[in-house]
């Protein structure tokens, strides 16, 4: 379920604004491979984060 969640948004993405999308991959492709790695690992800490709180039930209280 939450891959497909993901595909629909960035399907949404892609759909309704491709050149946004050209234009931060561009960006993406300048920043350093440290910046991503760190805003990959704070992505993934939040990710984890939403899921943790939603198993335990945090989300339905």
């Amino acid at each position: 379920m939450a891959l497909g969640l993901v595909l629909a948004l960035e399907g949404t993405l892609y759909a309704v604004a491709p050149a946004r999308m050209l234009s931060m991959m561009r960006r993406m492709m300048e920043t350093p491979p440290e910046t991503l790695r760190i805003a990959g690992v704070v992505a993934l800490a939040v990710g984890v984060g939403i899921v943790w709180l939603a198993r335990t039930g945090w989300a339905t209280t």
